[in-house]
């Protein structure tokens, strides 16, 4: 395969992450970007569609077509379809492309897309290891496996920013699905702590109170912040928690504590669909709880 600076980009999985990296690059001059999503046929991939047709992103009209000619195929699915994505496009694979997996699966599921893919494609295990928006194609990543230092010139000249961490396959995943133990654990229990509070009419002396032991900490930012994350993307961040569980058993520990931030992690992004809620997501934690109680009271 030939290497060029301005190298033939393959999405596969169009959603939010697919669309942010495609705009940057886009931005960088990469004109020869495809993209297939399963949605595409169906009239719930209109929008995917539109956000194709306004970056100058050919739509593919399968993943065979998607990956035809590719130098570089980006793998941005749902967490349950990154194995069935690599399945679409194993037998199409021709020149021995770069296959980025950016899903946030397991390390074994990693090391199963590799193994299934083969010397189809150069398999590197992608981490994103922070919000996609505002950075985008910027946003900082980790790789690994034994193709990621030889991918590592391209995505300097991408202007990409990221860290090889490991020849193993398995190795960026088993940080990133570690780190979500702590990150979506915090974010569940600021949604517990802080509702709590405000429905015992004391989240104000609760968020004083927790300054006494962590000082440096602005909490209520952080619960601005981790409650807007759970509404906005709750049921997508249940299903990489599932993946972190997943992660937890490969590693031989029972666990307990992400099985119940999947719970409710996935409670709360069904809460955050309800549009009392969606008009708070802007105006802080106070609004988004009062919301939330609001929507509950209903409930039952």
């Amino acid at each position: 395969m030939t290497r060029r600076n301005t190298p033939r980009i393959s999405f596969i999985g169009f959603g939010e992450a697919g669309q942010a990296i495609a705009s940057g690059l886009r931005e960088t001059g990469i004109e020869r970007i495809v993209a297939w999503d399963i949605l595409f046929p169906q009239q719930t991939g209109a929008k995917l569609k539109e956000a194709a047709e306004s970056l100058g992103v050919r739509m593919a009209s399968s993943a065979r077509d998607a990956v035809r000619e590719t130098d570089v195929i980006l793998s941005a699915v749902t967490a349950a379809s990154s194995l069935d994505a690599a399945h679409s496009v194993a037998p199409h694979l021709t020149g021995n492309p770069y296959y980025l997996d950016i899903n946030s699966v397991s390390p074994g599921r990693k090391q199963e897309t590799a193994g299934l893919l083969g010397d189809r494609a150069h398999y590197i295990d992608v981490a994103v290891i922070a919000a996609i928006y505002p950075a985008r194609h910027r946003t900082p990543l980790l790789l690994s496996g034994p193709h990621a230092e030889e991918i590592a010139p391209l995505l300097h000249e991408l202007d990409m920013q990221f860290s090889v961490v490991s020849p193993q396959v398995g190795s960026a995943a088993a940080i990133k699905m570690i780190r979500s133990v702590m990150i979506k654990g915090m974010e569940a229990l600021t949604l517990e702590c802080f509702l709590a509070a405000a429905r015992a009419g004391v989240l104000e002396e609760v968020t004083t109170s927790l300054k006494n032991n962590y000082p440096t900490l602005d909490w209520m930012k952080i619960a601005d912040y981790n409650l807007e994350r759970m509404a906005s993307h709750g049921e997508r961040r249940a299903a990489e928690m599932e993946e972190s569980a997943a992660t937890l058993r490969e590693l031989g520990l029972d666990p307990l504590m992400v099985e119940s931030t999947v719970k409710r992690q996935r409670e709360m992004g069904s809460i955050g669909k309800q549009e009392p809620v969606r008009k708070t997501l802007k105006s802080g934690s106070a609004a988004i709880l009062s919301a939330i109680n609001s929507v509950s009271d209903r409930r039952h």
